[in-house]
């Protein structure tokens, strides 16, 4: 892997950064009237002694954090990659272990003090609002998902700050923002996947009051822990009856489980997907019994699409750094295989479609913010879960929220192996060996339609957005209208939101349901290319000369684009109009 700083070194993220974050909208409304800065000054207990007390500190506090993962990725972990992936992780005996570089990877994050980036100041985490953790997600996935993972997974535990009571908070966050526990999520079963309803490991109440589990849990990354650091199993078992409100939420510890083996995967070598099984394993009940599927695993649904947005920008970048510097020293036909027309178009259309991945994450992660930690500042301030609900700003930016991170994490997952794919296209016969690295990316990026809900699940969630949002006074099209009036924008941008209002059309046109449904990837594939096309155009004006012109010629490839794909869906869904069935 490249060696530099993967935040100093990546130029679009920077002008991100620097230029494009509306950091005076999203850093007073995390900080919270920079409350934590005030607790530091009144108290001086050393939890808060990082906190800001205005924008511009905060902004250097982000920055700091950001340079710090950046380093400790690409000048020392990016140089352990290759054989974290040879060596993989093994299982004998019940008992998993890891390759020696990657707990020294883990360990060098640790020490950086970059690792509980999930985590409140006051549980000794770093503070971070979700936009500033997508790029430290990018950062991080850009050298490797594994240890990306492994890094990053105690995060999770990042639930219980919303959901546990203050008891189990004090005892267990400190904890594992002190880097004392890996951790899991125990959701999938070997019949259930996406199907979290039905899962069946049980969970019963002795006679002291006390919970145990029994049953299986399959596909659970790093549920044996990492080294000699065990792991915390966020684990959903049946409490109660039928159905999702049957589902609690339970911590589990992974020394009271039995690991039965773990998969052998096409990528991902060195992080160890566990068969977990509980057997009268003991639990402590997170929140409130028949909650853990309705209220609390939904409730992460949001912050989990960001993150493996985050992971499919990280990993199209590495895909594009490989083939910028194959392209610029293979020599063929006496010259860089990066001066071929046919080349020279593949590299130009991956960087467009990062830079609109980009855009795309950052402004999930910004809705995300918006409406989140509103949220949880009046519920610091005692108001009620009507109360709260009923707020005019958490519900806009909730709406727009619920939106924006399903299409967020479909379109960069499933843009990020179109541009590994891409790479690998350009390293040739050299890249289907696993000499060079973009073999193992391709590999990797795999993954990430599927994980945390397939494409096909993100398209589920999201077209009911696009369809209400783009009514007459539906939310999205107030969203999108307000973004354009923001910036002079050009006559294809206009073009493209009218083709959007096309395919809206000709989405409700088709008369069976069935067919209808079927059409819905290629209306949130439309709907989602004009909304990462405004942002691209609306960032390219915030700048001046050649920056400006060299970002404009991007937008304007990528909406072209954009419109001859939107173009083609609204015909496919012209000829199934009036047809009855698949």
């Amino acid at each position: 892997m490249i060696k530099s700083n993967y935040f100093s070194s990546n130029s679009d993220m920077l002008l991100h950064f620097d230029k494009f974050i509306p950091w005076n909208e999203l850093v007073p409304i995390y900080e919270n009237n920079f409350h934590d800065a005030k607790k530091y000054n009144e108290t001086g207990n050393d939890l808060f002694a990082t906190a800001p007390n205005n924008v511009e500190e905060a902004i250097e506090y982000y920055r700091t954090i950001l340079d710090a993962a950046g380093d400790v990725a690409g000048n020392f972990v990016s140089q352990h990659v290759k054989a974290m992936d040879i060596k993989g992780a093994h299982y004998e005996n019940g008992k998993v272990t890891h390759p020696k570089e990657m707990i020294e990877s883990v360990n060098k994050a640790k020490e950086a003090g970059i690792q509980p980036y999930g985590f409140q100041r006051k549980f000794g985490g770093l503070g971070l609002p979700f936009t500033v953790r997508a790029l430290m997600g990018e950062i991080i996935y850009r050298v490797d998902t594994s240890f990306a993972i492994a890094f990053g997974c105690v995060n999770l535990g990042e639930i219980l700050e919303r959901i546990a009571s203050k008891e189990m908070q004090d005892e267990w966050i400190p904890r594992m923002a002190g880097g004392e526990f890996c951790a899991a999520m125990g959701l999938t079963e070997p019949n259930h996947g996406s199907d979290l309803p039905n899962i069946t490991t049980k969970a019963t109440k002795s006679s002291d009051g006390k919970w145990v589990l029994n049953g299986t849990k399959r596909f659970i990354t790093q549920a044996c822990g990492l080294g000699e650091t065990p792991s915390i199993i966020l684990t959903l078992a049946r409490s109660g009856g039928n159905g999702a409100r049957g589902l609690s939420f339970f911590l589990v510890q992974s020394k009271d489980v039995q690991i039965a083996g773990i998969e052998k995967k096409m990528g991902l070598h060195a992080s160890p997907t566990c068969e977990v099984v509980f057997e009268n394993t003991p639990g402590l009940l997170i929140g409130e019994e028949g909650f853990g599927l309705v209220r609390y695993t939904m409730g992460m649904l949001n912050g989990a699409r960001m993150g493996i947005a985050a992971q499919g920008v990280g990993m199209a970048t590495a895909a594009l750094e490989e083939a910028k510097i194959f392209a610029a020293t293979r020599i063929q036909f006496g010259k860089p295989i990066g001066e071929i027309p046919a080349i020279k178009k593949i590299l130009r259309r991956m960087e467009r479609e990062i830079m609109a991945m980009r855009c795309l994450t950052l402004e999930g992660g910004r809705t995300v913010d918006m409406y989140y930690w509103r949220m949880e500042h009046l519920k610091e301030e005692g108001k009620s879960d009507k109360e709260i609900s009923n707020d005019e700003e958490v519900r806009h930016w909730m709406k727009l929220a619920d939106l924006l991170t399903p299409v967020s994490k479909y379109y960069c997952s499933e843009m990020c192996n179109r541009v590994a794919y891409d790479a690998l296209q350009i390293h040739g016969g050299s890249g289907f060996t696993e000499d060079y690295d973009i073999a193992r990316i391709y590999r990797d990026a795999r993954i990430i339609t599927i994980y945390d809900g397939t494409t096909q699940i993100q398209v589920m969630a999201a077209i009911g957005g696009v369809l209400s949002g783009m009514s007459a006074t539906g939310n999205f099209r107030k969203y999108l209208t307000n973004e354009i009036s923001k910036f002079p924008a050009s006559k294809r941008i206009l073009n493209l939101f009218t083709t959007l209002e096309k395919a809206v059309g000709g989405y409700k046109e088709i008369k069976a349901s069935e067919v209808r449904d079927s059409f819905s990837i290629e209306l949130v594939e439309v709907a989602t290319r004009v909304l990462a096309g405004i942002q691209l155009e609306k960032t390219a004006n915030l700048l001046e000369g050649e920056a400006l012109a060299y970002r404009l010629k991007h937008a304007n490839e990528y909406n072209i684009d954009s419109q001859a794909i939107a173009l083609s869906n609204i015909e496919k869904m012209k000829e199934f109009a009036n047809v009855d069935k698949l």
